[in-house]
């Protein structure tokens, strides 16, 4: 029998969770979401057959359910994922994971309690590249991976202005909680260690200029909150001797948008990268994956070649998650690794604010 998923938020991640729900198997039986009449639309696009205006409705009215997707806002996934582990579904949330490693870790505890499985969407671990990559590294082709940079930067990608997205008090942060994927990447690559010291900085000269504004449509809200960061840089230590740098930003005087993990390991090197021709359209974008050896003398530079995947692993990650329930494959990410990307993340925030470095 196919795995019965109920998904809160009928926002445009929708699409990606569906078509991956759907294309492992999965039947989504109902939607949930508070603004009036957007459930009802995005359940009659998607051939649901139920639709609920507050998740207490959803649970109460289709008991049936065995999964929850969770598509909305950061600071409710906490909240949510833990009502919804409490009520005895596995849990599948958009990213980030939480506002902050100590809600992170009540996740953990309810999933704990209740029984059930939690996973988070860091969508490009899910990526060809990624996964071309990560065997690489799994076969012995890179040894000890001891350096790498993780770097997603845009020149004009602030998502609106005044919405939840620059609000710190829904969205826990600008940039570097919202694209916090290329610093899970590396870590992903680098075996997932635990980190022990963050040295940060923010900055924010930009974050009121309508100049760096993004491209997909989203309406400023007059009146509302823009109180986060533009762009944040920072470096970890972890306590294998692992480093990693990081450089994430919506706005910064850069050349084009670029998502990027390149590491130096103790057998070869290596990069996965996406360029984009116009910042946040993906249709725009070239990905590559290349690896960096000696050989016979030689500086070898290898480019492996991978299937293109313009969704950027969106579905194929929601698609492991069903997968995963059935038993038919290991999970992409782990809560205990949502946990470390938290404390990194928020090191580096109180490393910014504290002018100082932060041990964790």
């Amino acid at each position: 029998m196919s795995i019965k998923v109920g998904v809160i938020g009928a926002g445009g991640m929708l699409q990606y969770h569906a078509a991956g729900f759907r294309q492992a198997g999965a039947e989504i039986v109902a939607v949930a979401d508070a603004a009036p009449g957007a459930a009802a639309k995005a359940a009659e696009k998607w051939g649901s057959p139920t639709a609920y205006e507050s998740v207490d409705a959803m649970l109460a009215g289709s008991p049936e359910l065995e999964a929850i997707s969770i598509i909305v806002p950061n600071k409710f996934h906490k909240p949510l994922a833990v009502q919804c582990l409490n009520a005895g579904k596995h849990v599948f949330s958009e990213k980030p994971p939480a506002m902050n490693a100590g809600e992170v870790q009540e996740i953990i505890d309810a999933a704990k309690k209740a029984g059930k499985h939690v996973l988070f969407n860091f969508n490009n671990r899910a990526r060809p590249e990624s996964q071309a990559m990560k065997t690489y590294i799994e076969q012995g082709v890179v040894g000890t991976i001891n350096s790498a940079q993780a770097k997603w930067i845009r020149r004009t990608g602030i998502p609106g202005f005044g919405g939840w997205f620059t609000t710190k008090e829904l969205a826990g942060g600008g940039p570097l909680i919202d694209l916090l994927h290329m610093i899970d990447l590396a870590m992903y690559f680098m075996g997932y260690p635990e980190p022990a010291h963050v040295l940060g900085q923010t900055f924010s000269d930009f974050i009121q200029d309508k100049q760096f504004k993004g491209p997909w449509g989203i309406p400023d809200r007059v009146g509302g909150t823009t109180d986060v960061e533009n762009a944040a840089h920072g470096f970890v230590t972890f306590k294998t001797g692992q480093v990693l740098s990081l450089q994430v930003s919506w706005a910064e005087m850069v050349k084009r948008e670029e998502v990027s993990v390149v590491f130096q390991g103790t057998k070869a090197g290596g990069k996965v990268e996406r360029l984009f021709g116009i910042d946040g359209l993906d249709n725009t974008a070239i990905d590559t994956c290349e690896l960096y050896v000696q050989e016979n003398g030689n500086s070898v530079n290898r480019s492996i070649v991978t299937q293109a995947c313009e969704d950027m692993g969106r579905i194929g990650s929601a698609a492991n998650f069903i997968e995963f329930l059935d038993g038919k494959a290991e999970p992409l990410n782990t809560p205990e690794q949502a946990l470390r990307l938290m404390q990194v993340i928020d090191a580096i925030y109180a490393s910014a604010a504290s002018g100082k470095p932060v041990s964790i």
